[in-house]
């Protein structure tokens, strides 16, 4: 039975792709009570990773885009936390984004936006969510874009 946000999701033309799975030690998620937070996911597309540095060789819309991506990896491990049943969501809580990018670069929420309408868009008000945006020199593998999230669920 496919999930309310699943449907949803397909209707975005976005299927939710296997949890990836940890780079190191560490877990994609971890439950405490009802909430649960997801470890950063990293910009990941169709031919891999998506990588640069804002304010050189990439620009707000591309990192929009990667920042999407982290978005659907985020619901993807969700997803793997709440036994296969998205619905089982009650809200996004908080998400903190990571963006590669020069010192002088300053748009950095704009870049998170792109995963912030993206849940918003497919998930309405419990889309909605506290967050941060911040620069980073580097990030791993030379990605555009990382994000953690907290999540709560019933």
């Amino acid at each position: 039975m496919t999930s309310i946000l699943e449907t949803r999701l397909a209707d975005l033309g976005v299927t939710l792709p296997n949890a990836p799975a940890p780079a190191a030690n560490y877990v994609p998620f971890v439950q405490s009570g009802d909430l649960v937070f997801v470890s950063g996911q990293i910009s990941n597309g169709p031919d891999g990773f998506i990588t640069g540095k804002l304010g050189a060789d990439m620009d707000v819309a591309a990192g929009a885009a990667a920042a999407k991506t982290c978005a659907i990896s985020l619901l993807a491990q969700l997803k793997a936390a709440c036994d296969g049943d998205l619905d089982r969501l009650v809200r996004v809580v908080k998400l903190t984004g990571f963006v590669n990018s020069t010192p002088d670069f300053t748009d950095q929420p704009k870049v998170i936006n792109g995963a912030s309408d993206f849940l918003v868009e497919a998930l309405g008000d419990i889309g909605r969510h506290s967050r941060s945006a911040v620069s980073a020199a580097s990030l791993p593998l030379g990605v555009a874009v990382e994000i953690e999230a907290i999540f709560q669920i019933r």
